[in-house]
């Protein structure tokens, strides 16, 4: 692909872009945007030329998007709703009245934690709007560029220029299996070594606190299984024989539902300290700030379960 002229592409054909692709008819496009058909299409014709991609092809009668297009409008979409607040005049932050929309980058650490988000949310801000996404490795850079409005992190975890965050609060440790686990009848560093454990690549730049605490242990953690999210260890132990040493948070409210059970980590795990973070630039923006606001107060809350179930461990 040619390298792109920012100087010759105009700003609404990209919104045009991000509408085509809702639509997905240069008919409903031109109607929404109160523009003529033959305009859309002329504009469209214009950013292919633009991006050297076909973007959208019409198939079976609908505008059908190349793989180009659909990772285009996910980097567009933020950009473009930054642009909007930018400009916007400035008002006070109105929760009851708000239709903002707002980008999170939040592990999906807790089953409880975003049904307690988004209820404390449509409580005060019904009209709200929440995005929701796990970090990745780009997650701090958004977070600078004012793209993603509150990240939870590491605090180990490097943050660039341009980004402000404060400590939440720090994750302690347990081990979780089925209630039933053979484990259960001796359990120490021998029966955790001994038996498959499954983890959570969560694409961190840094290396497992449980995996270096039990190296310093003189342990070595058996991996039987790696899975993508924190959603997907609950069922996994229901129906194995494998452990997951996880934050408390994490399984604390799945325990019941799916027939776990908790033991402390037989080695010392260090609690990992996390931090709230968000753009410098955006420190005092009312909205903002209360976006923080609810997102930390859940966070806390389910911190606080989670150390009750740390108090009862054997």
């Amino acid at each position: 692909m040619h390298k792109i002229d920012l100087r010759r592409i105009d700003l609404n054909l990209l919104l045009l872009f991000e509408v085509l692709m809702q639509q997905g008819s240069v008919s409903k496009t031109a109607e929404q945007l109160g523009r003529t058909q033959s305009a859309v299409s002329h504009a469209l014709g214009r950013l292919r030329q633009q991006l050297g991609d076909p973007l959208l092809v019409k198939v079976g009668g609908r505008m059908q998007p190349s793989p180009y297009a659909l990772d285009l409008v996910q980097e567009v979409r933020p950009i473009l709703r930054s642009i909007e607040r930018v400009l916007s005049p400035r008002e006070a932050f109105e929760p009851h009245t708000s239709d903002r929309e707002f980008r999170l980058a939040v592990p999906d650490l807790a089953m409880g934690l975003f049904p307690r988000l988004i209820s404390r949310i449509q409580r005060d801000a019904p009209q709200v709007v929440l995005q929701w996404e796990t970090p990745r490795s780009q997650t701090l850079l958004d977070v600078a560029e004012g793209q993603v409005d509150a990240a939870l992190l590491p605090e180990s975890v490097k943050r660039p220029e341009g980004v402000a965050a404060e400590v939440i609060g720090q994750f302690e440790w347990a081990c979780f299996m089925r209630e039933d686990h053979p484990s259960l009848s001796a359990w120490g560093a021998a029966s955790w070594a001994a038996w498959p454990h499954v983890v959570v690549g969560t694409g961190d730049q840094m290396r497992s606190p449980v995996g270096s605490a039990a190296q310093e242990a003189g342990l070595k953690r058996r991996i039987g299984l790696t899975v993508p999210t924190f959603g997907a260890v609950a069922p996994l132990l229901a129906h194995s024989d494998m452990i997951a040493t996880l934050p408390t948070l994490v399984l604390a409210d799945a325990m019941q539902s799916f027939g776990l059970t908790a033991r402390r980590v037989p080695f010392k795990v260090p609690a990992m300290r996390h931090v709230l973070a968000w753009s410098a630039r955006l420190t005092n923006d009312p909205a903002c700030l209360w976006l923080r606001d609810c997102l930390g107060e859940v966070v806390v809350g389910q911190m606080g379960g989670a150390a009750k179930l740390l108090d009862h461990l054997t």
